[in-house]
């Protein structure tokens, strides 16, 4: 009796054979991303290099004749202000619209709403500086009046008030406006992807919608809200012309919210000096900007961690 032989096993495959389409469109991807690091490291150069020369400038040819840091200080000063009071504003709005649309309104509804405040979006910022202009700032000049009245103890609202409403608190709410459809789009594509799962066993057990949303959800999302957060908050930074038209800035550091006199932002101070500025005035401006540069790349980064610190969860869905 003869004995069988056993067949033999074939070598395993080293790798999958990648088509040509593969091929060029890993291609194409890699290519992009380096294209985009060379333009941000250009961009990068250029500013550094057209800094340099107001970086060494003696401090009386600097304009204001003080120094670049006395110049640039009370601009990042203004910038953060009017940004932060953005924050402040439309991180809790957007969140509550992205948790109505997600789980409260009715499918139409909220197909329809959330249309809607995506299109909050595609407004120009020069339409927004209008409208903060000739509607929100005479709308808001009783408030500053009561404030300098009631709340003069607190240095934001010391007083005294602008007659107009041209002021930095003026700005802040009209960039919360500006920022709220990025912080609510973000938000509402990160709750509905809260594991359904996770959802319908709270509700499995006896919770109600809320406490559902407040121990499924909320804690599912809270990494991409902040993100997303960040990510307005890059926009407002470097918001120009909304702020441009409201703010008739100029004065030096301070956190006065509702006076006349408000630090100008480092966008809007470009926008308005750079056509007439000359030598190294026009220098002194590329260094403004290059600390803006820094300032939103940072702040971008810091979201692009926030998110990637969520990568590995692998919720059930």
């Amino acid at each position: 009796m003869t004995a069988t032989k056993a067949p033999t096993e074939r070598p395993a495959k080293q790798g999958a054979v990648r088509r040509p389409g593969d091929r060029i469109f890993a291609g194409s991807a890699k290519g992009s991303g380096i294209f985009i690091l060379v333009v941000l490291a250009g961009v990068a150069a250029f500013l550094i290099s057209e800094a340099i020369p107001a970086l060494t400038a003696p401090a009386e040819d600097i304009p204001g004749g003080e120094g670049l840091a006395s110049y640039i200080g009370p601009l990042v000063l203004g910038t953060l202000l009017a940004a932060v009071i953005a924050l402040v504003v439309a991180t809790p709005l957007a969140v509550g619209i992205a948790l109505f649309v997600t789980y409260y309104a009715p499918r139409r509804i909220a197909a329809a709403l959330g249309y809607v405040i995506d299109l909050l979006a595609a407004i120009p910022s020069v339409v927004y500086g209008f409208w903060g202009l000739a509607v929100m700032a005479p709308a808001l000049v009783p408030f500053h009046e009561w404030a300098a009245e009631h709340l003069s103890w607190l240095p934001f609202f010391a007083g005294p008030t602008s007659a107009s409403g041209r002021t930095m608190l003026t700005v802040g709410l009209v960039l919360g406006v500006m920022i709220l459809p990025i912080i609510s789009a973000i938000a509402r594509e990160v709750f509905s992807q809260a594991p359904a799962l996770h959802r319908e066993a709270a509700l499995a057990l006896g919770a109600t919608r809320w406490e559902m949303i407040r121990m499924a959800v909320l804690p599912y999302g809270k990494s991409g809200v902040i993100a997303g957060a960040m990510l307005g908050l890059g926009r407002a930074l470097g918001e120009t012309m909304a702020v441009a038209i409201i703010l008739s800035g100029g004065a030096g550091a301070t956190v006065n919210l509702i006076s006349s006199s408000n630090p100008s932002t480092i966008a809007s101070n470009i926008a308005l000096r750079f056509p007439e500025a000359t030598g190294v005035g026009v220098n002194t401006l590329i260094a403004s900007g290059l600390v803006l540069f820094v300032i939103t790349l940072a702040v971008n980064m810091l979201a692009r961690w926030i998110v990637n610190r969520r990568a590995d969860f692998s919720g059930a869905n």
